[in-house]
C-alpha cells in the first residue's frame, strides 16, 4: 500500500512539474519583419559592466521537463517492482520514455508545419509572378517573404538574404528543407540556377500540383474518417441491440423452461 501511495505521489508530482515547466518554456520571439520595420533611432547606450564581470548576459538554466518526467517514472518503477528487477527496469524505462517523448511532435511544431504547407502554393505563385515581372531571384524571394505572414515568410527571407549575399544556391534553398512539399520547389530552383532555365513556369506548375495534392489528401482524410467512425458506432449499437433485443427473449425463454 505504501509503495502505491509513493508511486502515485511521484507520478503526480512529475506531471505537475512537467506542466509548469512546459508553460514556462514558451517565450515571445520577435519576428524578423518587426525588427526590419522598427523605427530607426539613436543607438541605445548600454550601462557599463562592473569590473570583474563579463559583458555577456547570463543564461537562465531551464530544467528539461521530459527528462524530469522520465526520472520520476524510473524511480516509480524501482519503488513498485523492487529488488534487482526494479533496479534494472527503472533505468531502462527512464531511457525508453525519454526517447519516446522526444519523438512526439509538439502542437506548436505541427501548427507551424501546417501553416507552411498551406502557404507554399501561394508562395510559388507569387514567386512566378515576380519573376515574370523581371525581378531577379533574390529580390523576388525577399518580396514574397515580405508579402507572406507566417513561418514560411521567415524561411523565404532567410533564403533571399543568403542569395543576395552570394551564397551557394543549394545552401540558400536548404532553409526550406523542413517545409512539406518544398523539396520540389528547391529542386526546380537548383535546376534553374545550374542551367539558366526559366523558373516561373516550373513554379506555376508546382503550385497547381501542390493544390491538387492538398485536395487529394483532404478527400482521403474524409474517406478515412467515414471508415473510422464505424468503430464507435458499432461499440454503441451492439451492446444496445443485445440488451434491448436478445436479453428479454433469453429471459422469457428461460422463464418458460424453468
Amino acid at each position: 500500500m505504501s509503495r502505491m501511495v509513493l508511486t502515485s505521489g511521484c507520478l503526480s508530482a512529475g506531471v505537475l512539474l512537467a506542466a509548469v515547466l512546459w508553460t514556462r518554456r514558451r517565450r515571445p520571439v520577435r519576428r524578423l519583419r518587426d525588427l526590419r520595420r522598427a523605427p530607426a533611432g539613436p543607438p541605445r547606450i548600454r550601462p557599463e559592466t562592473p569590473a570583474g564581470t563579463s559583458g555577456q548576459p547570463r543564461r537562465r538554466l531551464r530544467p528539461d521537463a521530459i527528462r524530469l518526467v522520465a526520472v520520476f517514472v524510473g524511480v516509480s518503477v524501482v519503488v513498485v517492482v523492487g529488488g534487482w528487477a526494479g533496479l534494472l527496469g527503472g533505468p531502462v524505462a527512464m531511457v525508453l520514455l525519454d526517447r519516446t517523448l522526444r519523438r512526439i511532435e509538439s502542437p506548436a511544431v505541427r501548427e507551424r508545419r501546417r501553416r507552411e504547407a498551406e502557404d507554399l502554393p501561394l508562395a510559388a505563385d507569387l514567386l512566378a509572378s515576380a519573376m515574370r515581372a523581371g525581378a531577379p531571384v533574390d529580390r523576388s524571394v525577399l518580396a514574397v517573404a515580405d508579402a507572406l505572414d507566417g513561418p514560411l515568410g521567415e524561411r523565404l527571407a532567410r533564403v533571399g538574404r543568403l542569395l543576395r549575399l552570394g551564397a551557394d544556391p543549394a545552401e540558400a534553398w536548404a532553409s526550406l528543407g523542413p517545409v512539406p512539399g518544398a523539396e520540389r520547389l528547391t529542386a526546380a530552383a537548383l535546376r534553374s540556377a545550374a542551367s539558366g532555365a526559366a523558373l516561373a513556369g516550373a513554379l506555376t506548375r508546382l503550385a497547381d500540383d501542390l493544390r491538387a495534392d492538398r485536395a487529394t489528401a483532404a478527400e482521403a482524410a474524409a474517406r478515412r474518417a467515414g471508415v473510422l467512425i464505424v468503430l464507435p458506432l458499432g461499440l454503441c449499437f451492439l451492446p444496445a441491440f443485445i440488451l434491448a433485443g436478445l436479453v428479454p427473449v433469453i429471459v422469457a425463454v428461460l422463464g418458460d423452461v424453468l
